[in-house]
């Protein structure tokens, strides 16, 4: 599709060129390109569509080369990359090989710091400035803070740190759809108008260098100053971030480019840190995603004219809810804890039918672990569904909050392994490396639905801190119960012993029957869970066959293998499968398994050339 206005943009320079009529028509054109794009490859779309005008301005009024700018979470930083000479690289987006769908600092000069993750770009943005003032360099660090972010601790350590620097950082703050401040009619919009205009910031530098100069006037200035903030937390409740350091701006309309491009050249008249409050309407320009902004959030390809169909398949994230549903029908004790993903992580059902004792604490992994703690010291059940790559974030408190106290806590760890096109930032791949440093820490590995089940019934029974470990999506071709025990045989024989577990699992069996066709016969054993401490037989196997291969979806020091060696001791050659010991990129299941050699076919291949 040609666009009359975009199409001439390639670099930010070109921007500076545009007129305001210009801008409001090249909103739209990005809308129409991002909507095109998205709809083939998938993606964020609807925080996207909302922050155009905001990412227009920004690479209008700064450097982008220079200036910092970070987006926080940085899938919404799709406008930015377009601007910024990445726009022919869209049809690849979040592809194998193709364009990030995070900022990422070694794709272009113009992402200063990986944003993968929210409540960041607060603490980045500031350590950013740090380094520009100690290397004498001038320029901007700005921080996009969306309102969910905002519901991170990090950033508000960040916010306190940065409101008494001093330095020269800007947090744009994007309020999509939670408020933080109250903002009373008319009285609110005339004063926030007001105070962003230039002839407000220089009547109030020459205010204050007035005060400076009369006997007594710094202590008159002071009481004035008391006596406005007092006026203004009874009438707007605006003075939190301004008791913190920063000058405020706004509340303001983020989808007005001129006004956006007004106020962020104001924003950067003022020395110190800045905080500016904007609004946008989350999936402004397609009706679909204006109507329904959660469920265009992120998405998978769809076709524009129709929208997301909304249908839903059973995976293992649905599975977990509705036997969550089920077990606390017969155990009132039984609580649900998410950090802002109730939908990704099953627990839509539990909220409807259990609101009393379900509990969203926002981006907030590290309170949400210490929160389950107490549920669980005062007599409760609690059991919190997370992402494998943001429980991360919660580790001290699983130590400290859950296993020296012991308290019964189970987490749901989803996403485990591979997770696509979210890519290095997403991957769940460290999780059993982590968990099994923790004494008392049991790790339940299911690899299909059935096993699932009874799996979180177990660990709710057995009253000590557990993990349940599944990935993103369905189960594969095992969608039977190994039955209880650490370890489980299903298969033996005589010349080689596989071990797996997870979705690995289903790799596993591929491999043996790819092997057997060439005549190698193999033992299968299932790993069930840690810590495994029936070990004697699986050795007493692999004595006999001479080889152990351990087929695991972790990076290389933080899965089953590396827990279980101390313990393999015996006279047989050891292989291990796994990711590796680098980052993995984005791109399909399947294709960085067989990146890195892990189908089922490679694995086959390298186990038959050992025989």
């Amino acid at each position: 599709m040609a666009y009359e206005i975009l199409d001439r943009i390639r670099t930010p320079e070109d921007l500076r060129a545009l007129s305001e009529h210009e801008l409001n028509t090249l909103c739209g054109e990005i809308r129409a390109f991002l909507l095109e794009h998205v709809s083939k490859t998938g993606g964020h779309l609807a925080s996207n569509l909302g922050i155009v005008e905001l990412s227009v301005a920004l690479c209008r009024v700064f450097d982008t080369a220079t200036d910092r700018i970070l987006y926080d979470v940085g899938h919404q930083s799709y406008v930015h990359k377009m601007l910024t000479g990445r726009r022919d690289a869209f049809d690849g987006l979040r592809t194998f090989g193709g364009l990030s769908g995070f900022m990422r600092p070694g794709e272009s000069i113009h992402d200063p710091f990986v944003t993968g993750h929210a409540s960041n770009a607060v603490s980045a943005a500031l350590g950013l400035a740090r380094a520009a003032r100690l290397q004498g360099k001038k320029l901007r660090t700005v921080a996009v803070l969306g309102d969910g972010a905002l519901t991170g601790g990090l950033a508000y350590e960040a916010l306190n740190d940065a409101g008494a620097s001093g330095e020269r950082i800007l947090v744009i703050l994007n309020n999509n759809g939670m408020s933080i401040d109250r903002n009373v009619g008319a009285l609110s919009r005339y004063l926030s108008g007001l105070r962003v205009s230039p002839r407000y910031l220089r009547a109030k530098r020459r205010y204050h260098a007035v005060m400076d100069r009369i006997p007594g006037g710094r202590g008159l200035g002071a009481f004035l100053s008391r006596c406005k903030e007092r006026l203004k937390a009874l009438f707007l409740h605006s003075t939190f971030f301004e008791q913190m350091g920063f000058t405020c701006l706004g509340p303001l309309d983020g989808n007005d480019c001129p006004g956006m491009c007004r106020a962020i050249r104001a924003a950067d008249r003022i020395d110190g840190p800045v905080l500016l409050h904007i609004v946008t309407k989350k999936g402004l320009g397609y009706a679909p995603s204006e109507e329904s902004p959660e469920h265009y959030h992120g998405v998978s390809s769809f076709e524009p004219a129709r929208g997301c169909d909304g249908s839903t398949r059973t995976d293992f994230s649905s599975v977990f809810g509705e036997t969550l549903c089920a077990l606390a029908a017969e155990d009132s004790r039984i609580c649900a804890l998410t950090a802002a993903m109730p939908a990704g992580c099953g627990l839509l059902p539990f909220r409807d039918a259990y609101p009393d004792r379900f509990f969203d604490v926002g981006i907030a992994e590290e309170h949400a672990v210490t929160m389950a703690s107490g549920l669980a010291a005062g007599g409760m059940k609690p059991v919190f569904a997370v992402y494998s790559t943001f429980l991360q974030r919660g580790f001290d408190e699983l130590i400290h909050d859950t296993a020296i106290m012991k308290n019964p806590v189970v987490f749901a760890v989803d996403r485990a392994g591979l997770v696509g096109a979210d890519g290095e930032t997403h991957h769940g791949v460290f999780d059993i490396g982590y968990l099994s440093l923790v004494p008392g820490m049991k790790i339940w590995l299911p690899a299909s639905f059935a096993e699932l089940r009874r799996m979180l019934a177990r660990a709710l029974d057995e009253g000590r801190p557990a993990a349940l470990r599944y990935p993103r999506g369905g189960e594969g071709e095992w969608k039977e119960d190994a039955g209880e025990g650490d370890l489980v045989c299903t298969k033996r024989g005589t010349q080689l012993v596989l071990l797996s577990h997870g979705r690995m699992w289903n790799t596993a069996l591929a491999a043996e029957r790819l092997l057997a066709a060439r005549g190698i016969s193999c033992s299968l054993w299932k790993l069930n869970c840690l810590p495994a401490e029936n070990l004697p037989e699986l050795l007493r196997d692999a004595e006999s066959c001479g080889r152990l291969a351990v087929l695991e979806e972790t990076a290389e020091n933080a899965g089953a293998f590396a827990v279980l060696s101390p313990k393999l001791s015996g006279n047989f050659s050891r292989r291990h499968f796994s990711l590796g010991r680098n980052f993995v990129p984005h791109g399909t299941e399947r294709q960085l398994l067989d990146m890195l050699g892990l189908s089922a076919e490679a694995i086959a291949d390298a186990l038959a050339e050992d025989i």
